[in-house]
């Protein structure tokens, strides 16, 4: 079962109108389409234009450790390429455990196609290019798939698409993780998945399928997730709304989805068994830690703080998670105001309210907020099991990202109504000549005006960025190279976590992974097999970040320094590196009574413990 876009009834205006052109109207979609992708390129440049403002040494000042494991992830797909190495699995971060990388937002997808530009010009600069071009490149697929199968007003297509790249759920994660701003397949899987019905192409439906969801699943397999269980709602909606015709369509949507599940499970079976029993894979979080993110009620019609319309102050109230709606009191208004309008006359806009409906619901959590205020009053989480294999791993707040693209969807339809593409034309009087449909002359100019005065406040503003320290000379310049053979590691300070040390990963990720570090920023097992931020401290590591929170050095005793030999050794290190830090002082000290006085090398603090460890 599935919806045929073939079926009349999906399209917001009966084909023979669509095919009524003359041979000079058919260049003007085509110059349409050019000016629809350009618009969605500048504004992809505008969200990342702080970045550019000095690219090598800004990150984003939201979310700066994801803005920079993201650029370690381009590193890492240019040394894997590189190297002919393995890229589901490194050792250049977490020596010498290593980093599952299916088993974390790895953005192989992406990273391993586009390591040749990478290696050209490195991956500060090649984040910033591929964050807008995925904001972009998302607008446009939704554009196509919106102008070529469901609208027939290319200006109505337009705004569906610009909500769907860049709504306010979507430039919110632009603030660090591109992962979830990846998402130009995704228009194109629903799109097939709706196709999978058609008679006589199930093969080539299937395999087609089958391919984009393989690849997807190297992008972002959460987004994955949700669009499967928007598809799933869709398709049980279609056939509860009209089972005769699902039924018809059953037997070639059953054999399609069957060769595309059977070509996608071929293609990722080994990538899916490592994530899952490869060397650091984990089962589950420790804690359900994101079983808990819900939406807030409140968040629905506040403006989101990367538009014109927003403003930070509202995140000290409700801003306690993910601004996936956030969508400002005008646009639900005119969302429930067209759904209203809409349910009679479209099918497809009776299941988009199906989805709205069941997916916001499903994003409140296990317990209802309402302006920042957790109410006694469960959500529907509150009876499933933190321990259901998927729902584990989920946040249901980014259920809600299905409603966004529920209402860009619906966008789009109520813009086409309005042109009157989306109108039967008027039976023809017995002279034979066609007339216009009869309409409220009112209605299209206060349509068109109601759609403005809710998408026009959530155009997004340049995403705010912060400047971070650049990292050494000794590193930049290759300084390090005699200090680090091969099979040991440089051991900087502070070591890499999650909280700290922020720019000694970039070190890494700046000389394109030259040398491989211990600790880092990732997912990984502990003893118990559960997932958890961060390699589980050793004694230096927890030595130094208790060092730098109290900034004061601690009486170092013999055991501190006995401690220390063994954690150099477990990391196989050959050089402790020391650059300009806040507390650049007290970790001098403390390193200094633990290892001995330092050299001064370029503009580094330096500890070769080669003769210490071994």
């Amino acid at each position: 079962m599935a919806v045929p876009v073939v079926d009349p009834s999906l399209k917001t205006v009966p084909e023979p109108v669509a095919a009524q052109s003359s041979r000079g109207a058919r260049w003007r979609p085509a110059r349409a389409d050019v000016l629809a992708v350009g618009v969605y390129v500048g504004l992809g440049v505008l969200v990342c234009l702080n970045y550019w403002v000095d690219v090598q040494n800004r990150v984003s000042s939201h979310l700066p450790t994801d803005h920079s494991w993201f650029e370690w992830l381009f590193a890492h797909g240019a040394y894997s390429v590189r190297h002919l190495e393995n890229p589901l699995f490194t050792s250049r971060q977490n020596a010498p455990d290593g980093v599952n990388m299916m088993a974390n937002t790895s953005l192989l997808g992406v990273t391993l196609p586009l390591a040749p530009l990478t290696m050209l010009v490195g991956p500060q600069v090649m984040y910033a290019l591929y964050l807008g071009a995925a904001l972009a490149a998302t607008a446009a697929t939704s554009y196509w798939v919106l102008s070529r199968h469901l609208v027939r007003s290319r200006a109505a297509a337009f705004v569906g698409g610009a909500f769907l790249g860049f709504a306010p759920g979507i430039v919110h994660h632009a603030n660090g993780q591109p992962n979830f701003v990846s998402n130009f397949l995704l228009p194109l899987i629903v799109l097939r998945v709706m196709r999978l019905g058609e008679p006589g192409r199930w093969r080539r439906n299937g395999v087609v399928l089958g391919l984009l969801v393989a690849y997807q699943i190297f992008i972002n397999e959460e987004m994955l997730l949700l669009t499967a269980l928007a598809c799933l709602v869709v398709v049980v909606a279609y056939a509860a709304m009209r089972p005769r015709a699902a039924w018809r369509q059953a037997g070639a949507f059953a054999a399609a989805l069957g060769v595309g599940g059977g070509l996608a499970l071929l293609l990722t079976a080994y990538p899916i068994w490592f994530q899952f029993n490869g060397p650091q894979s984990y089962r589950g979080l420790q804690g359900g830690v994101f079983h808990n993110w819900g939406e807030d009620l409140k968040a629905f019609v506040t403006f989101p703080r990367d538009t014109i319309a927003g403003d930070e102050a509202v995140e000290q109230t409700i801003g306690l998670t993910e601004q996936n709606t956030w969508f400002g009191w005008p646009l639900v208004v005119l969302a429930v105001v067209a759904l209203v309008l809409l349910v009679a006359r479209s099918l497809v806009a009776r299941i988009l309210a199906v989805l709205t409906v069941l997916f916001t619901v499903a994003s409140l959590g296990p317990k209802i907020r309402f302006d920042g205020v957790e109410t006694a009053t469960d959500g529907p989480w509150a009876y499933i099991p933190d321990d259901v294999p998927l729902v584990e791993m989920m946040m249901p707040t980014r259920l809600s990202l299905v409603v966004v693209a529920a209402v860009g969807v619906l966008l789009a339809l109520a813009w086409d109504v309005l042109s009157g593409a989306g109108r039967p034309p008027v039976p023809a009087p017995r002279t034979g000549e066609n007339t216009p449909p009869v309409r409220r002359r009112w209605l299209r100019p206060v349509g068109y005006a109601a759609i403005a005065l809710a998408v026009l406040p959530l155009i997004p503003r340049p995403l705010p960025a912060q400047p971070v320290e650049p990292p050494p000379h000794f590193i930049t310049a290759g300084g390090w190279r005699p200090y680090v053979p091969e099979g040991r590691t440089l051991v900087p300070v502070p070591i890499p976590s999650n909280v700290h040390g922020l720019p000694t990963l970039r070190w890494s990720a700046l000389t394109q992974q030259a040398f491989p570090v211990p600790g880092g920023y990732f997912i990984g097992p502990n003893e118990k097999g559960e997932g958890v931020f961060g390699a589980p401290n050793r004694p230096t590591s927890t030595l130094v970040y208790a060092t730098m929170d109290r900034n004061a050095t601690p009486n170092i005793t013999e055991e501190h320094r006995r401690q220390a030999v063994e954690d150099l050794r477990f990391w196989r290190a050959s050089v402790v590196v020391l650059a300009a830090h806040p507390r650049e002082a007290v970790l001098r000290d403390l390193m200094t009574a633990l290892l001995g006085a330092p050299q001064r090398v370029d503009d580094v603090w330096l500890w070769d413990v080669r003769s210490l460890v071994g």
